[in-house]
């Protein structure tokens, strides 16, 4: 029942905000914005524990031992290899599994083959900037990102669904 009503407020909040008023501009005050972002922030905080209610449990069930970073990204380096550490500016290669919560594998590289990409330059999930940086060649690790950390409030438009908690499974190849 709750949820519903902080959804509701979420979408009241946005449809109020809207300004039919094409040739005029209005800001607002303070305190009319306050009426505003209260709900909305109240909607966040809900949705932000029951994230993270869900992924302790699904991880739980798994025998994952997951930490967690003051960003929100859940991790585990469950294989440490012997290469060198990430940073920023180098080309990441790796081999991964992206699914749902719920088990529904949405990509893989053993279908499309390795991903690669130049850490802090964007075109990811900010997660995986996140996570990739923990990493040295070699590592295996299991990454779970809210929705604010992966693909937000629309998903990716393709298989990952709006609002989603992802899973990687991320083994570092190769760093250039």
């Amino acid at each position: 029942m709750l949820k519903y009503l902080i959804f509701i407020m979420l979408i009241a909040g946005v449809l109020l905000s809207c300004n039919d008023d094409k040739t005029k501009k209005k800001h607002l005050s303070k305190k009319e914005l306050d009426k505003y972002d209260k709900p909305l922030e109240a909607a966040n905080r809900y949705l932000s524990i029951v994230d993270a209610e869900r992924i302790e449990s699904f991880a739980k069930r798994r025998n994952w031992n997951m930490k967690k970073t003051e960003t929100g990204i859940w991790y585990e380096i469950y294989k440490h290899g012997k290469g060198k550490k990430a940073k920023e500016g180098q080309t990441a290669v790796f081999n991964y599994k992206i699914s749902l919560l719920d088990g529904t594998l949405c990509y893989s590289s053993d279908s499309l083959g390795a991903k690669a990409f130049v850490i802090g330059h964007g075109g990811v999930e900010s997660g995986l900037e996140e996570g990739i940086l923990m990493l040295h060649e070699g590592d295996k690790a299991h990454f779970i990102f809210p929705p604010f950390r992966a693909h937000g409030l629309l998903g990716d438009q393709k298989k990952i669904p709006a609002r989603s908690i992802v899973v990687y499974e991320l083994e570092l190849l190769e760093l250039k």
